[in-house]
């Protein structure tokens, strides 16, 4: 009843909680950074080395942990540092291709956010598996990952301090 009365204190206790969980080194979200959409969590990364990445470089940035980025370049030359993940809530475009893969021994397709369908990274499954698979096919597997672009996400954390107070919040 009290914080109904005191709306500005619902502000103060979420970003006590969010600086808490940070602090802890507790699991936090990976936002779409164009809508915001919860694509993935931290404790679902997975490193994933590779042999063709162009470079490799450790990122503490993400939910306070260790995080290996890797730069790729693909047939036309953009590249691309990306982060593995185990899954992640992305809408995958089968079918899946084996040529120019970063992974070798894996197919990749398109990862796109299912909100707003900006391009996140790629899916990889093994190339010997069929070209179209399931999400539960995906997932329930441990052979599969997901590669996201780390310029295209957006840690949770982060973004909430970026949120202004309303007008009728303050005192």
């Amino acid at each position: 009843m009290l914080l109904m009365k005191f709306p500005a204190a619902l502000c103060v206790v979420a970003l006590w909680c969010d600086w808490v969980r940070f602090a802890l080194g507790c699991s936090g979200l990976l936002l779409c950074r164009s809508c915001g959409h919860e694509v993935a969590e931290d404790t679902d990364l997975r490193f994933v080395p590779s042999r063709l990445a162009l470079s490799h470089r450790n990122h503490t940035e993400i939910g306070g942990k260790r995080v290996s980025v890797q730069l790729f370049e693909n047939p036309q030359g953009f590249q691309f540092e990306v982060v593995t993940f185990k899954r992640a809530d992305v809408l995958k475009h089968w079918p899946a291709d084996s040529h120019f893969t970063w992974y070798p021994g894996h197919a990749w397709t398109v990862a796109t956010c299912p909100r707003c369908k900006t391009h996140l990274g790629w899916a990889f499954q093994p190339s010997d598996w069929p070209r179209t698979v399931t999400r539960e096919e995906f997932e329930g597997s441990d052979q599969t990952f997901v590669a996201l672009i780390i310029d295209r996400l957006l840690q949770e954390h982060f973004a909430s301090t970026l949120l202004m107070t309303p007008k009728s919040f303050r005192s």
